[in-house]
């Protein structure tokens, strides 16, 4: 008698992949955030810096910029402005100050920035209470640029500077410190044509 073999029939396992439909995502569209009355200079750039879209940017600084924002705006990124004040750190006003304090202005004012970073605030409590502010400071702007106050000596133009910034928030001499070389971009994503749309009656050039 001969046994017939058993045959199994071993189905393949599918090699298709199941699929799986993605969802879009959703765009969730960026409020305009709400600022206090009379904003610090330094409130209202980091806030149009924080925006993603350009029409955002320019809707803050349209809401809350005022003439002295656009003093800053057209100093830093108008071309045909030569600024007389020296590039690079400010240094402290008298020899004395020089004599009696280490490092510079310019060092003490981004120790105050970066310690106000740290603790994720804008104040360090009584010691940055500025005396003063850019909305109250730009009309002497003048005298920082070639062709506005010829007849100023260097010294009492740069210790005209120097007072201001003493007299400043840290975040708003931290301001006057990087326009002055043109870097504001160096820490706000604030670009030329963003300006341009948020103050559409600056004429560019003829400055100097």
């Amino acid at each position: 008698m001969t046994a017939t073999k058993k045959t199994t029939t071993r189905k393949r396992a599918s090699t298709t992949k199941k699929v799986t439909a993605t969802k879009p995502k959703k765009v969730v569209a960026q409020k305009i955030p709400d600022l206090p009355k009379n904003p610090f200079a330094y409130e209202v750039l980091d806030a149009a810096s924080k925006m993603r879209s350009k029409a955002n940017k320019v809707e803050v600084i349209r809401r809350y910029g005022d003439n002295s924002l656009k003093a800053v705006l057209i100093w830093n990124f108008d071309e045909s402005i030569v600024t007389l004040l020296p590039e690079g750190e400010v240094p402290y006003g008298s020899n004395l100050e020089d004599e009696t304090k280490t490092g510079t202005l310019s060092g003490k004012i981004d120790d105050a920035v970066s310690k106000m970073n740290e603790l994720g605030s804008s104040s360090l409590g009584s010691q940055d209470q500025g005396q003063t502010t850019i909305r109250k400071e730009f009309t002497k702007f003048y005298n920082f640029l070639k062709g506005g106050n010829p007849g100023m000596s260097s010294l009492r133009r740069e210790s005209m500077f120097i007072n201001i910034l003493q007299g400043l928030h840290p975040l708003e001499a931290e301001i006057l410190i990087l326009v002055k070389d043109g870097r504001l971009t160096d820490k706000y994503n604030i670009t030329k044509d963003v300006a341009s749309e948020a103050f559409p009656d600056i004429v560019w050039g003829g400055r100097s």
